[in-house]
């Protein structure tokens, strides 16, 4: 380690951390602050981390205490950690398990037990909590077992974590096994970090286990962590996903690497609604209904069968509604699965309380080292707004103004030579505007994905992407999520959802499976326009991760 004067962390006294982006100690102090902390800001010289009490929690939740927040901060900052932080981090932590939630002699009735008088006098008070817990006197509440969820929720709301030892049901047995060759023939075995993100799941059963989220790359294989949960398990499992195109891949994946047949494996989507032992469904399904007024009637699924296990795919994207019935089914084991644990919507504490807290995370950087996920290049290219769009954008407003940024004509020209450059590569064309992705399409004349193309028709598409027919292909949002093109090498994006971070690691995760040869993800940005302030916030979530942006400024001259 550095001497003090060197070394590459500043603690300050609100508990945010400038990292020095330029100090040999860099990769390691973000590695380990990395678990506790949240990356703010990250430009180029110095980059803020935020200690924040959700993930002073999600620390504790994995095993990580006070002491090793604290030999962490002492080992790297250049200057004396204030002691109001040390403080601050020791109190926060130290609320993970000062309410238990556990079983009583009433299989319908828990109890929440607290660790002081002060604590239990503070919950009698609160109006939140009047309906759901029963004050037994002990330091301890009687609560409805459907509450579980909703009074974890509320306790979080007011600073107090709940830890929840009350057991979960097994649901019906269902035999999963995998197999050592693959249905389609090519040799198969659990990776070390799929097998450790499985066991700190599944936590050989011990109360506080069973439910949780796992984060993992782009491209590291979360459907695989998922099948490897299923077969620990051994129960009947249903899985909700992002859209058709991702319950077709879980259901191949399924059938192709375990011994479940295929009549075992149901699909409930809008096309098909099967329900089987092991049964794969769409969020957009769930949360459909008739008008705003009506109730629900998918959420019955919930219901239909004896479920042991739900794995809630891409987690961060767990629509608002479903987090009602993930409240009342809190007795069923459940994982989350992402790359990301940033929700846009700010419900991570959402997550934390109905799914569960972070159990496992690996940096991207770490398993690209090792050669599980691909090497990746990052650009941004930026390019002067088009001259008959200047007055235009002036006297926008901020909404029309992105999106005038956004669909910049000279962006086409810039796809054009970045393909010729990778014309032997596969590569998606990556836009949040279908208007401008009609129109590259057409240029460039290859084929587009959009929300209202037909799902066979989708499939057909990716299809000959995978097997080399068609080399680019240009797609809407509906290809941010669980798309396994594992050819694809090469994305370009030219327009995406305002600064949303998840969205940016979701498209650099299209181009990471692991292959021969190293992908490029290109940013294509209108300069001196609110496109570029937007750009710099979709990059925070990658850059703590270890990517570096190579910004390029592109002449108009040179594309016309």
């Amino acid at each position: 380690m550095n001497t003090s004067e060197f070394k590459p962390l500043i603690v300050q006294g609100d508990s945010s951390l400038l990292l020095d982006v330029h100090n040999p100690d860099f990769e390691s102090a973000r590695g380990d602050i990395a678990p506790f902390s949240e990356l703010e800001k990250s430009p180029e010289h110095m980059h803020t981390y935020k200690i924040t009490p959700l993930s002073l929690w999600n620390a504790a939740s994995a095993g990580i205490t006070h002491d090793d927040i604290a030999e962490i901060l002492d080992n790297y900052s250049r200057f004396p950690v204030p002691e109001n932080v040390k403080f601050t981090v020791r109190d926060i932590i130290s609320r993970y398990g000062k309410l238990n939630l556990d079983k009583t002699d009433d299989e319908m009735v828990l109890k929440l037990s607290v660790e002081s008088e002060i604590i239990y006098m503070e919950l009698t008070a609160q109006k939140s909590l009047k309906q759901l817990l029963i004050p037994k006197g002990n330091l301890e509440f009687h609560l409805k077992l459907l509450d579980r969820g909703v009074v974890k929720q509320e306790l979080l709301k007011l600073g107090y974590p709940v830890k929840d030892l009350a057991p979960l049901k097994d649901g019906d047995p269902y035999e999963i096994t995998f197999r050592d060759v693959t249905e389609s023939g090519r040799a198969f075995g659990i990776r070390d970090y799929q097998k450790e993100a499985c066991d700190s799941f599944v936590g050989n059963n011990l109360p506080g286990t069973g439910f949780g989220t796992l984060v993992l790359p782009c491209g590291a294989g979360k459907t695989i962590v998922g099948m490897t949960i299923m077969e620990k398990l051994q129960t009947n499992t249903l899985i909700l996903t992002t859209n058709v195109a991702a319950v077709h891949q879980w259901i191949d994946e399924i059938a192709d690497k375990t011994n479940v047949p295929r009549e075992d494996i149901g699909e409930y989507t809008g096309d098909r609604k099967v329900i089987k032992p092991i049964t794969v469904a769409t969020y957009q399904i769930l949360v459909w209904r008739k008008n705003k007024e009506s109730e629900f009637p998918h959420f019955d699924l919930f219901r239909k069968r004896n479920w042991g296990l739900i794995v809630y795919d891409e987690v961060h994207l767990l629509p608002a509604p479903v987090f009602k019935v993930t409240a009342e089914i809190q007795a069923v084991r459940r994982v989350g699965l992402t790359a990301t644990l940033i929700r846009e919507d700010g419900a991570e504490g959402d997550v934390f309380t109905l799914v569960g807290p972070k159990r496992y995370d690996v940096p991207w950087k770490q398993l690209e080292d090792k050669g599980w996920i691909a090497t990746a290049y990052c650009h941004e290219i930026r390019v002067d707004l088009y001259e008959d769009d200047k007055i235009k954008y002036a006297v926008a407003d901020k909404r029309k103004k992105f999106r005038i940024a956004s669909e910049n004509p000279w962006k086409v020209s810039i796809i054009k030579k970045l393909l010729e450059q990778h014309k032997e590569d596969q590569t998606l064309v990556i836009g949040q505007y279908v208007d401008q992705l009609k129109e590259i399409a057409k240029i460039i004349n290859a084929p587009l994905i959009t929300g209202k193309t037909p799902n066979p028709e989708r499939e057909v598409i990716f299809d000959k992407f995978k097997r080399g027919e068609v080399k680019v292909i240009v797609v809407s949002k509906v290809a941010n999520f669980a798309i396994n093109l594992p050819d694809a090498s090469i994305a370009i994006q030219v327009s995406g959802t305002f600064g949303s971070r998840q969205e940016e690691a979701q498209r650099l995760g299209r181009i990471l499976r692991p292959k021969e040869k190293d992908s490029f993800f290109y940013s294509v940005v209108t300069r001196h326009t609110t496109e570029e302030s937007f750009a710099a916030n979709r990059q925070k979530f990658l850059t703590e991760q270890g990517y570096k942006y190579n910004i390029e400024i592109w002449n108009t001259k040179d594309l016309m």
